[in-house]
């Protein structure tokens, strides 16, 4: 397993405030191998003074930064995506959730079929409950409780760097593993499904009231860690044909 395999690893910042946060998350990503960086709106400025003094060598990787509008745009093409928050109240926050030693293997596990993603939110209050329900997991890095915060460039550092442990740690096995896993549907058709399924529970009656958003996290976290193949999203789009099909015979009572 090549250490040019990180390099499918994209590390999304989403709404970043700081230009000098751009810069060293350019330089922590080159000190551990990756390349991929795209910022959602940003209001920082890879341009910026203090973003390219503080990038030194990784100003190859700040220079190539993709920006995109929208969380969904930086996301498309990855098969397995983490988001990354300091709190993990909330029913969302307790899906598939762990410390970066404990997730990176399973980004790791995914990383030979396709681009995956880990995903930072903005400095002044981290990514909302509707962004991290779009990932398949959640990192949280354990810290004192008094002072849960970390810097975004930090919080992106001891990413990269437990990724950088658990590629090490599986560069042998990975070296004598024979053929490359199935292939794994992108995060864009599996957003498209996700929405034609919700549209048939709904129309049969399963999601409904106040837990119907509960439910559904539930079912995109039961569905997305199982890694789905483009098949497997096509036969989940026949049972949301299907059940809509079901919803519109129903005789009017």
């Amino acid at each position: 397993m090549s250490d040019t395999i990180l390099t499918r690893c994209r590390v999304v910042l989403v709404r970043p405030h700081y230009a000098g946060n751009l810069g060293s998350t350019a330089r922590v990503m080159r000190n551990f191998g990756l390349t991929d960086l795209v910022l959602v709106a940003p209001y920082a400025k890879v341009t910026d003074t203090e973003a390219r003094r503080l990038a030194t060598h990784g100003l190859p990787v700040l220079d190539s930064a993709r920006v995109v509008p929208e969380l969904g745009d930086a996301l498309s093409d990855c098969v397995f995506t983490l988001a990354t928050s300091a709190l993990t109240a909330g029913v969302v926050r307790r899906g598939m959730i762990g410390t970066p030693t404990e997730m990176m293997p399973h980004l790791l596990g995914a990383i030979d079929r396709g681009p995956v993603a880990l995903v930072f939110g903005p400095e002044p209050h981290g990514l909302s409950n509707e962004e991290i329900g779009r990932c398949h997991g959640m990192i949280h890095i354990p810290v004192d409780a008094e002072f849960s915060s970390l810097n975004l460039a930090q919080a992106v550092a001891v990413c990269c760097y437990e990724l950088r442990q658990a590629w090490s740690a599986r560069v042998n096995e990975q070296r004598n593993s024979s053929a490359p896993g199935p292939t794994v549907s992108s995060h864009a058709d599996q957003e498209r499904m996700f929405e034609h399924l919700r549209e048939g529970l709904q129309a049969v009656g399963f999601l409904f009231g106040s837990r119907q958003d509960t439910l559904m996290h539930a079912m995109r976290q039961l569905i997305g860690r199982s890694l789905p193949s483009p098949a497997e999203v096509r036969m989940l789009h026949g049972l949301a044909r299907q059940l809509l099909w079901i919803a519109s015979q129903r005789k009017p009572s």
